[in-house]
């Protein structure tokens, strides 16, 4: 199966840590992030991978070479200019050229959920793409109906709200960073190279079904901060 892992961001949040490491070369006891995410990926029979780069891409090119990983790995240069998560995947989508879905993953996320689980689940319904949420607190969120489907998304620190379908109740559940994709999902790209993937969804989401798949039981760390770093570090348990 196919996937991509989305490691091309700057890492800000982990400065001064990043100015000399790309984020997904950043450790957790003493494996990088992108070691972690790829192990994980080959471990549910995602063996075809592209990962797009662009932070001190060269350090990251160098340490696939010398990992020699099991598994076919392609890159995806954005060293010339950062694309966006949506950006990222359209330069990607090359890669995708077999008509299954494929799994998308960020660099930054640690947890033990079941990913061949939101494949089948992905495939079990008929919907362009399925995003991996829970309930946590965050600054954002995507919206959901009452059968689980996408239907717009919020920001509670600045009240934006954007409402893609009609709906008569709202589930707010905060986006993991994992989602299974249909490759049908690109006939909704913009023109533009830059963009989010968030906006790609919403503006699918108005002709086209995108499904939840809600993880409470799994754990789930954003490592793309000090203080989730910090904590991880410092815990031991099975991913």
């Amino acid at each position: 199966m196919k996937a991509m892992i989305f490691a091309a961001g700057l890492g800000t949040r982990l400065r001064p840590i990043t100015e000399t490491i790309p984020k997904p070369l950043v450790e957790i006891k003493g494996k990088t992030l992108l070691e972690i995410t790829i192990q994980k990926l080959i471990e549910n029979d995602f063996d075809e991978i592209i990962i797009n780069v662009h932070h001190l891409a060269d350090q990251i090119i160098s340490f696939l070479k010398e990992k020699k990983f099991d598994a076919r790995i392609e890159i995806s240069d954005e060293s010339k200019q950062l694309l966006d998560t949506g950006g990222g995947l359209k330069k990607a989508s090359w890669f995708f050229d077999d008509g299954k879905p494929f799994l998308v993953h960020n660099v930054d996320i640690v947890s033990n959920l079941d990913l061949k689980k939101i494949y089948q689940n992905h495939q079990q319904n008929e919907v362009i793409a399925t995003l991996a949420v829970s309930k946590r607190k965050t600054s954002r969120y995507f919206i959901f109906d009452e059968d689980g489907i996408l239907s717009g998304w919020q920001n509670v620190k600045t009240n934006e709200q954007k409402i893609t379908r009609n709906i008569t109740s709202i589930n707010k559940l905060a986006f993991s960073g994992i989602q299974v994709i249909d490759p049908e999902l690109f006939k909704f790209f913009p023109e533009a190279e830059v963009f989010s993937i968030v906006d790609l969804y919403l503006t699918t989401s108005k002709l086209e079904k995108i499904k939840s798949f809600q993880h409470e039981d799994s754990n789930w760390y954003d490592v793309g901060n000090m203080e989730e770093l910090e904590l991880l570090s410092h815990l031991t348990h099975k991913h």
